[in-house]
Formats: structure tokens, sequence, C-alpha cells
């Protein structure tokens, strides 16, 4: 298991060196100057030279690349060129709203997806099986964005239950969960149907196999056959879907905190993009990698506790 680990955690920075080497070549790659986009047309040619070596732009790309992976990995993701602010402050005073729109997203969807699946391959091909089927696909198909827009007109604006704005008056806690709910429902719903139809598929396939037969051929309650035989490794590729949710969701959230006008990694992105605030994107974007990568790895990981037989075949 600690081989197993090693590798996954050698193979995680791996990605994160490659991922965003590629990111920051892409951006930089975008035709235009951002320091002009900076200081406006009427700056004079010294303080674009000025603001260009204090943000690098005068390396080669390849320097580049280097210098900032080499001073990310001390901390240091740059300076805001706008605020004169680290950028590693303006990233973490706004990723902690993500984090938590996210878990509450992913978590709710848990708490419904999980058990609908369950239902579903215990009873399957009845009619109960095939209601929860078309409400999974349906859950799926709707875009969150779509899913965002009309949960404000129906919950804030018709009936008025909850606010559909902003994340709170950041002095309580209710105030800041009763503003989760709407965001959280938007990019939670999708997942439900994913979960659902995940579960309801690893359990059927779990269900067929010989030790089940031969748990039931003993006589073992189904109760007992469900919990302790199937529901064990049909949890194990909604593991890996969980962990990778929740590294999309981190990366996708942007278009649920615009709507809501909602602080977050995803709305610093969009406004740093927009602005060319090549320090801010950048420091974003490994954050956001990072966590992605992070949350896939554990899972992984959880994966081959659950399962000894997933790091047992990476010695073979």
């Amino acid at each position: 298991m600690w081989l197993y680990s090693f590798k996954r955690i050698l193979l995680g920075i791996l990605i994160i060196v490659v991922s965003v080497s590629l990111l920051y070549t892409m951006i930089h790659l975008v035709p235009g100057d951002p320091v002009k986009t900076v200081l406006g047309p009427r700056a004079s040619p010294e303080l674009q030279a000025r603001i260009h070596e204090k943000m690098g732009l005068n390396d080669p790309l390849p320097v580049q690349v280097l210098n900032f992976l080499g001073n990310a990995a001390t901390g240091d993701l740059g300076v805001d060129v706008f605020k004169n602010k680290p950028v590693s402050t303006i990233v973490f005073e706004q990723l902690h709203h993500t984090v938590f729109l996210v878990l509450a997203g992913i978590g709710w969807a848990m708490l419904l997806g999980i058990p609908l699946g369950c239902f579903s391959a215990i009873y399957r091909n009845s009619l109960a099986d095939r209601i929860t089927g078309v409400i999974s696909v349906s859950c799926i198909a709707i875009p969150t964005f779509v899913v965002a827009i009309y949960s404000v007109l129906l919950f804030a604006v018709t009936l008025r239950w909850l606010p559909a704005i902003g994340a709170g008056d950041g002095e309580t806690v209710r105030s800041y969960l009763i503003h989760l709910v709407l965001p959280a429902f938007s990019v939670g719903l999708g997942w439900v149907g994913y979960l659902a139809r995940l579960v309801r598929a690893s359990m059927l396939e779990v269900m067929g196999e010989t030790h089940v037969r031969t748990a039931r051929a003993f006589g073992l309650t189904e109760r007992t056959i469900i919990f302790k035989y199937v529901l064990r490794l049909a949890i194990l590729p909604t593991i890996t879907l969980l962990g990778m949710g929740i590294g999309i969701l981190i990366s996708s959230a942007v278009f649920t905190e615009i709507v809501f006008s909602r602080p977050g990694i995803g709305r610093l992105i969009f406004d740093a993009v927009t602005s060319r605030n090549y320090p801010v994107v950048m420091g974003s974007v490994l954050v956001t990698t990072v966590l992605f990568v992070a949350s896939t790895t554990a899972a992984d990981l959880l994966n081959g506790l659950v399962d000894p037989r997933i790091h047992h075949r990476g010695h073979e």
C-alpha cells in the first residue's frame, strides 16, 4: 500500500507540473500585451518596461514557466499588479467560498444519489426503478447554469424563500448557510443522477458475481448481502467519481458563482481573465489544479484501502 501511495502521489505531482506548464504557455500565447491592458494606452514606455520586468515578461517563455513553478513550490504565486497584493493572499481569501460550495453540493448529492442507486438496484426492472431512472437522467441532462437561473426565479423571486445573491453578511453562520442553499442545489443536482446511475450499475454487476450467489445459498439475509458484500465493492467506482466530481466542480464553479454573485475562485478566475491579470489567473489555476489532482489521488488511495486488490495489482 505504501508503494502504491507513493506512485500515485508522484504521478499527481507530475500531472500538476505538466498541466500548469501547458496552461501557462497557452495563456501567454494569447495575442495582446497584458501590461497595456493594466496601464492603459497612455502609459509611458518607461512605466511599461518597469511592469514588464516586474511581471517577468522579458524572459523567454520556458524561463518564465520554470520561474513560476519554482516560486510556486515555495508558496510564492506572484503579485497582483492591480492591487500590489500577493496573489496567494487573494486566492486563499476566495478559495474557502468555493470549497464550501463544492462540498455542500456533492454532499447533498451523495445523500440522495447513493440511496436512489441502491433502491433501483434492489428493485430492478420495477416501476419504481423506471421512475428513478427517468429522474436520474433528467438531473444529468439539465445544465448547471439552467438549474441556477430557474432556482433563482422560483425560490428567490417567486416564492421568496431564499436569497438570490451573495454569500451572507459574513457575521453569522446561519446567514452564510442560507445563502449557500441555492448554489449548492444548483451544482449538486446533476451529480444526483450520475451517482444514482453509477451505483445502480455497479450493484447489479456485483450482485451477479459468484460470491454473492454463494452467500445467498448459505442462507444469509438479503440485507446482510447488500450491505456487507455488494455495496462495499459497488461503491468503488463511486469513490472514483466523487474524487473527480470534487475537482470538476471546483473548476466549473465559475458559472454558479457568477449567477449568484458569490465570491469564490471561479469568479476570481473569470474577473482575472477578462482583465488580463496573468499573476492572478495562474495562481488561481495552479490552486484549482492542485485541488483537482489531490481529490482524484485521495479517491484512488481510498479505493486501495477499501479493496486491497487494487494496490496488489500494481505489484504484478
